[in-house]
Formats: structure tokens, C-alpha cells, sequence
């Protein structure tokens, strides 16, 4: 009689083999097996599956082994599952894009920045992340506004950055003229003390964005775009005797354009053009 722990394993190893096989099967996916093959190639653990099916069937003394290739199993089963899902929406979203773009699609160009964001695609750490590399690498095949350098200097914020600071952008992007004190707002109804740990970790965020150029505080500009000197005449002094607090509500934050656009390729599913007027 069958243990039923092995007939767990193999119902497992089943699984993951015939869920590996759908991705050669789709029909639509004919079209982008370099693509596909090239995000694939930079996950290491796909290779793993492929070779582990003698372990699993090694011999029953290495129960202790076994039982630990189960867990690992199941752990990767779920990530299987996450990474069809993207790699089904890539291909339907490169599916959409315009026959002039096939060029592109297939060029070596574009499949480096493919293996280069299905790597950030594994390492993410939330749902969220990995859709916003899933938006970066489908928006950068149908566009010539954004220059491949650009592309990987957002899929390195994509990895640097982490989900509370897209909360900041995001708060940003919806809320025109917002102020660090909106911000914080906007994820918390509690303003804390300016010498508490949260205002450290908020003050980290913001200089981490600004550092970064994806945030500034507002600038006016001329007609020719250029930055206008800010006149101090006229201003009074702070003659309370304290600094400026982390929830700061006079000065207007803003997305620098460089974050404009990173918002425009990761955070919204279709690019919009972004053009001087």
C-alpha cells in the first residue's frame, strides 16, 4: 500500500510539472517564447523543479529529505502560480501592442531589460511590487519616448525602494500641491511627536525620495521651464526656538518629472505620453 505522504509528494510534483508545461501550451504565448523564456531564465529556482523530480523519488530511508523537498514544494507551488499570472499578463499585454513594435519585442535590447526585471520580479517582496515590474517591462516593449537606460534606472528603484515609499509617491501623484503633512495623512490618522521613531522613519522616507530625484519640494517655473529664485525678503523667521517639524504643511511636495515618468511606466497599466506643451 501507497504512503499517503508519497502520494502527496507526487500529487505536488504533479502539479508543478503540469503547471511548467502550460507555459509551452497557450496559445498566445506562441508569439513570445524568447520573451517568456528570457524572464524565465532569470529565476533560479525554475530550474530547481525541473531537476528535482529524482529526489522525490529517492530512496524512502531519506524520509527527513523528502518531507524537506515537500515544504520547498509547496512554498514554490504558490510562487509558480504568481509567476504564470504575470508572464500570462505580459503576453497579453505585449499581445496589444502595435505589429511595429515586433522589432523591438524580439531585439536584444529589450529581452536584457526583460531577464533584468523578472529578476526584481522574484526578489519583490509584495503583490504590489511585482506588478509594478510587470507594468515597467510590457510599457517599455511599445514605447521610443523612454531611452532603455531610463527603463533600468526604474527598475533599480523598483528594487531599492520599498512598499511604503510607493505609498508616498502614490500619495503624491493623486493629491496635487500635497504637503508632508498630507502625506502622512493619507496612510495615518495619528500625527506623532517630532522626536518619536515614526517621524524618524518618516523624515528617512522623504530624504530617501528626494535623495533618489523622484520628489521635490515645489519649484515655480518660467515659460522656458527654468527654476525662479525664491525671494526671502519679506519672510519672517521662526522665532518660536524649534525646527521644522517631519509634518510640515506649508510646502508643497511634488514628483520631479523623472518621477512622473516612473509613475507613468510602473504604476499605471497603459503609458501616457508625457510631452512639453
Amino acid at each position: 500500500m501507497t504512503d499517503p505522504k508519497d502520494l502527496e509528494k507526487l500529487r505536488t510534483e504533479e502539479f508543478i510539472v503540469h503547471d511548467l508545461e502550460l507555459v509551452k501550451n497557450q496559445a498566445k504565448w506562441k508569439k513570445y517564447t524568447k520573451v517568456i523564456a528570457n524572464a524565465m531564465s532569470s529565476i533560479s529556482w525554475i530550474g530547481m523543479f525541473l531537476n528535482a523530480k529524482d529526489a522525490f523519488q529517492g530512496d524512502k530511508k531519506q524520509g527527513d529529505v523528502n518531507d524537506l523537498y515537500e515544504q520547498w514544494f509547496k512554498v514554490h507551488k504558490i510562487k509558480i502560480q504568481h509567476l504564470l499570472g504575470s508572464l500570462d499578463e505580459m503576453a497579453g499585454r505585449l499581445e496589444s501592442i502595435p505589429d511595429a513594435f515586433d522589432s523591438r519585442i524580439e531585439s536584444d535590447e529589450y529581452l536584457t531589460l526583460v531577464r533584468r526585471a523578472f529578476k526584481s520580479w522574484d526578489d519583490a517582496e509584495t503583490i504590489e511590487k511585482r506588478q509594478y515590474v510587470v507594468n515597467l517591462i510590457s510599457n517599455a516593449a511599445a514605447t521610443n519616448i523612454c531611452p532603455d537606460d531610463l527603463i533600468r534606472l526604474y527598475n533599480d528603484w523598483l528594487d531599492q525602494y520599498h512598499e511604503i515609499h510607493f505609498k508616498i509617491i502614490r500619495a503624491i501623484y493623486q493629491n496635487p500641491g500635497i504637503t508632508r503633512l498630507g502625506i502622512w495623512q493619507s496612510f495615518s490618522d495619528e500625527i506623532p511627536r517630532d522626536d518619536s521613531a515614526e517621524a524618524d522613519l518618516f523624515r528617512k522616507l522623504i530624504s530617501d525620495l528626494q535623495l533618489g530625484r523622484v520628489i521635490r519640494n515645489h519649484r515655480p517655473t518660467n515659460y522656458q521651464g527654468q527654476f525662479i529664485k525664491q525671494s526671502t525678503r519679506g519672510k519672517s523667521r521662526n522665532s518660536s526656538g524649534t525646527i521644522e517639524s517631519a509634518f510640515e504643511n506649508t510646502k508643497q511636495i511634488e514628483l520631479t518629472e523623472l518621477g512622473s515618468q516612473f509613475v507613468h511606466y510602473t504604476m499605471n497599466e497603459v503609458v501616457k505620453r508625457i510631452e512639453n506643451t
